[in-house]
């Protein structure tokens, strides 16, 4: 996490070449660890630097006075200074080693210039030592650091949630036999028995039995999904009351989870232009928190003031002025929202699109599987050739379909099953890109075309092909004569309707862009009240569709399949890939929907305007509340008699940092209330 470079500098000491997430959270507990040791011991050896202090002795009317009492009193400081302090010193050397002086460098420059003056005042120099000042920054500055840590922890605790969702074992089925075996163990075309109640150890396909899947936490679906024969399951739902028999289809780093996870982990480690803005204002805040230091130092001096007052004005103004807060309010957020929202079916490729959602002024959806169901039945399938009879056509365009996933083509797969038909065999596949497939079936060449085919190669279709405008229907060319087609129904999702009326709502325009027919693309328009549509529309077309919105000044963002679309994916402000199911590699996408569910979109818009908003409030509060302390840190306030110490200084510091932190993690709330 990239707040690992702002919490500690001594990162890379400990951190190395992080790879797997696991990896870093047990780093990140162990840093936790180190600086609760770090701290309790420094508050032990601390009381006894108090007592031990003249000025606290004096302020609580007692003494404690001993031959060696000084040198012991700065032998304690130094145990402290450098055990205690030690995370900020290497601190200080990473960020000089980065050319980026940031929180170390200040709390570094400052607790070291406090030691080596107290410790010369030991040796014989002339003024007043600094050490109970000093031990108390470090406790306060470790304290500070051990509770941000745990926060910081415990934004990712949503990411660890998802690394656990897998077993540790696997029922692998060896003939007869059923052996557990590590998860590591399992190969593609293994077979693996799933047990009731069990997680599913791999992405596979079932080969035997039914059973309900519970995928909430994996793409968001609320209710447990019906699995049978031939379907899909992914690695780290919890099943149901079934047992089922699967085909180990993809493990490890080739598993839909882990591809997650690292899509997640990316987007927590990619920077937005919001993120460069707070690492600007840092590093600027460091400069100019050294700067005002040693002038506040150099101005006390001048003003006949003594230098362990001007001392400690300026290590009050260093310690105050760490860039802290400003460091952690970014990355925290970020930890949070991409974490949540993958848990709920939302993976972020693009950080900055994604806080740029909440600008969204106009929506172009795909229809099918986004705003319908893509759950596509045969209603009609008429031969337009003497040769070739109703059956024939399509058996033949079953050829072509069967091993696709396209919606279209699951339909007439599963009408063909149903009727208990052979499927010939198809020889050199071919996708006809936006438009449909061809192959040599039989010693035919057969294509199944889209009416956007026809219309370029000015084919004429007859009359009564096209029925009820809820219909999609889609042509077969035989030996490039049109010698039939296929009529299938796809029904609009319960969701939409809603769902458009929210981005209504929200002053979005909605539009629709589909490869279907204009009565079809109609009738869906109007039955969901959109802001118009076009038909007939190939993929490069879209591209056109969205230019054009964005001449007109509209925010656009599109949504697609991260396939066909991905011209006008990367066209968009915003690319959406939709209906990726399992398969989320979608490159030209900047935020990929696990489910097609428009509602989903929705859900994305204000989770970005959410998110949004906790990154400018935490960026608000730690600019403002600097700009309100160093100049008291300095001593602004000095001619009314109020002045800031060093030790209150840190509590402060700690407290904005603290307060951050609280407010990151009120996103959770608000991201699962929505």
């Amino acid at each position: 996490m990239e707040k690992a470079k702002h919490a500690h500098g001594k990162a890379k000491e400990h951190h190395g070449d992080e790879g797997h997430n696991g990896d870093h959270h047990d780093h990140h507990r162990v840093m936790i660890e180190d600086f609760k040791k770090r701290f309790w011991l420094s508050l032990v050896l601390s009381i006894l630097v108090l007592m031990l202090s003249p000025m606290i002795q004096e302020f609580l009317g007692f003494e404690v006075s001993f031959n060696g009492s000084l040198y012991m009193l700065f032998g304690l400081s130094s145990v402290v200074f450098f055990y205690g302090g030690w995370p900020f010193l290497t601190g200080l050397r990473d960020e000089q080693k980065e050319g980026a002086p940031g929180m170390m460098t200040l709390i570094a420059v400052a607790i070291t210039v406090a030691y080596v003056y107290s410790s010369a005042v030991v040796f014989g120099l002339q003024g007043k030592m600094f050490f109970w000042e000093l031990v108390t920054l470090i406790d306060i500055m470790l304290v500070g650091h051990w509770i941000e840590m745990k926060s910081v922890l415990g934004a990712s605790k949503a990411l660890e949630l998802l690394v656990s969702m897998m077993p540790s074992e696997a029922h692998k089925v060896h003939g007869d036999h059923i052996m557990d075996v590590k998860l590591e163990e399992l190969q593609k075309d293994d077979i693996i028995l799933i047990k009731p109640g069990e997680k599913v150890p791999a992405d596979g396909q079932i080969i035997e039995g039914e059973s309900y899947l519970n995928e909430s936490m994996l793409t968001g679906e609320s209710k447990p999904v019906k699995k049978d024969k031939d379907q899909q399951v992914i690695g780290g739902s919890i099943n149901g009351n079934g047992s089922l028999k699967v085909k180990v289809v993809y493990t490890g780093k080739d598993s839909y989870l882990n591809k997650v996870i690292t899509l997640v982990q990316e987007a927590q480690k990619a920077k937005s232009k919001t993120q460069h803005l707070a690492d600007r204002a840092a590093k600027w805040l460091t400069y100019i928190a050294l700067t005002v230091g040693f002038g506040t130092l150099a101005i006390w001096l001048l003003l006949g003031f003594e230098f362990v007052y001007a001392l400690e004005r300026m290590v009050t103004v260093m310690v105050i002025s760490c860039p802290h807060a400003l460091g952690l309010a970014i990355p925290l957020v970020v930890a949070i929202s991409t974490a949540i929202s993958a848990q709920k079916g939302l993976l972020i490729r693009n950080r900055t699109a994604f806080e740029n959602s909440r600008k969204i002024s106009a929506l172009i959806f795909d229809k099918t599987g986004t705003l319908t169901k893509g759950d596509f039945g045969v209603t009609r399938y008429k031969s337009l050739a003497e040769k070739y009879s109703d059956d024939e056509i399509l058996r033949l365009a079953g050829a072509l379909e069967q091993s696709s996933e396209h919606p279209i083509a699951v339909g007439i797969t599963k009408k063909i099953k149903d009727l208990k038909a052979d499927i010939p065999k198809a020889e050199n596949f071919n996708a006809i890109t936006g438009k449909g497939v061809e192959a040599r079936i039989e010693g035919l060449d057969v294509k199944v075309v889209s009416p956007g085919y026809l219309k370029d190669k000015s084919l004429k279709i007859s009359k009564g092909v096209y029925g009820s405008v809820a219909e999609t229907v889609v042509f077969v060319i035989i030996n490039e004569q049109l010698a039939g087609y296929i009529a299938l129904a796809d029904e609009i999702r319960p969701e939409s309707k809603e769902a458009i009326r929210h981005f209504k709502e929200n002053n979005i325009k909605v539009m629709m862009a589909t490869g279907d027919n204009k009565a079809v693309a109609k009738a869906v328009s109007d039955e969901l009240g959109l802001d118009g549509f076009y038909a007939e529309v190939l993929p490069h077309q879209k591209v056109e569709i969205v230019k054009e919105m964005q001449d007109k000044g509209e925010f656009v963002a599109m949504t697609g399949d991260g396939v066909n679309d991905a011209p006008a994916l990367a066209q968009a402000n915003v690319g959406i890939a939709v209906g990726s199911g399992t398969d989320i590699a979608a490159e030209t996408a900047d935020i990929i929907l696990v489910n097609s569910n428009p509602q989903d979109i929705l859900n994305l818009i204000l989770f970005g305007k959410a998110t949004y908003n906790k990154m400018i409030q935490n960026l608000i509060w730690a600019t403002a509340y600097n700009a309100f302390a160093i100049p008291l840190a300095a001593g602004a306030l000095y001619a009314i008699g109020f002045v800031l110490g060093p030790a209150v200084g840190a509590v402060f510091m700690s407290l904005s940092t603290v307060i951050v932190a609280v407010n990151a993690q009120l996103l959770k709330r608000q991201i699962n209330n929505k």
